[in-house]
């Protein structure tokens, strides 16, 4: 008996083995910087990229679909890992852009000015999105740099909606965490996919959320969670990660080429209020 449960260890042990490995060597990781030299700026970007999918695009067999992913104000750009690694085990290159730099001035709230004084911010955000996209070009030439998926969380999030505002013909879906300033675009042209907090200091600027009946037309899924707005990142627990992972998966498998848009629960309860219910 002994024997038997030693032996079953000893499979358990190198089954978690191989698995971690796996995922170790089955995604590729990078960090690239770039020099701007018409801002005289850096841009440093990290890539993911699942080296099967990346053999078959240099190859010419697969053409690669991009999302780029925005960080949070004072969050760094790697901290983002649980979602460019899920993008990536996709089959997408991800692209994680960082937007601050040390000599940035800090970010500021003026009221009355508009997105509270920080288009400054969504501007910088665009460019550092658009030179680090032709960059990449030379880099990684075969992915669909044309329809892009923008990815961000709270002011990354407002940089990828601002992104879509200027740029709707290159936008292939929007998803945000808890993004606070821009508004939602409603004219339908892409799907969005938005987890908002349940946090008593981080709150939404009125006119940000569209009405329940203009999301359902528009296409925009609103996820009510339980979560704090700086939990959604790396340096959120395991069960918010997880959970955001999770209902993220769904949105991208119902935009799938010929599968149905992004589906609502019954009116007032979106497809998951679970997660709300499960972190309280």
């Amino acid at each position: 008996m002994t024997r038997g449960i030693t032996v079953l260890l000893s499979l358990c042990v190198l089954t978690a083995v191989a698995y971690f490995t796996a995922s170790k060597w089955a995604i590729r990781h990078q960090t690239l910087t770039f020099f701007d030299a018409s801002r005289q700026r850096p841009v440093e970007i990290a890539i993911a990229i699942r080296r099967d999918r990346e053999m078959q695009a240099e190859a010419g067999l697969a053409e690669l679909p991009v999302v780029v992913l925005n960080h949070g104000n004072t969050v760094k750009f790697t901290e983002y890992s649980f979602l460019s690694n899920l993008f990536a085990v996709r089959g997408y290159l991800a692209v994680s852009i960082q937007h601050d730099l040390p000599t940035d001035a800090p970010l500021v709230t003026k009221v009355g000015e508009p997105y509270v004084g920080r288009l400054p911010v969504y501007e910088k955000g665009v460019a550092n999105i658009e030179f680090a996209v032709a960059q990449l070009q030379t880099v990684i030439p075969n992915a669909d740099y044309r329809h892009l998926t923008m990815v961000g969380h709270s002011n990354g999030g407002d940089i990828s909606m601002y992104y879509a505002q200027l740029h709707p013909e290159r936008i292939r879906r929007v998803v945000t965490l808890d993004n606070l300033r821009v508004p939602f675009m409603i004219d339908g042209k892409f799907k969005t996919l938005t987890f908002r907090s349940h946090d008593p200091v981080f709150k939404t600027d009125p006119g940000v959320i569209p009405a329940q009946d203009v999301c359902d037309k528009a296409g925009i899924t609103v996820v009510n969670t339980g979560f704090q707005h700086t939990e959604m990142s790396d340096r959120g627990p395991e069960s918010v990660k997880s959970a955001i992972a999770a209902s993220l998966d769904k949105f991208l498998d119902d935009n799938l080429p010929g599968s149905d848009a992004p589906k609502a629960g019954p009116r007032g309860r979106r497809p998951a209020d679970t997660l709300a219910a499960a972190s309280r």
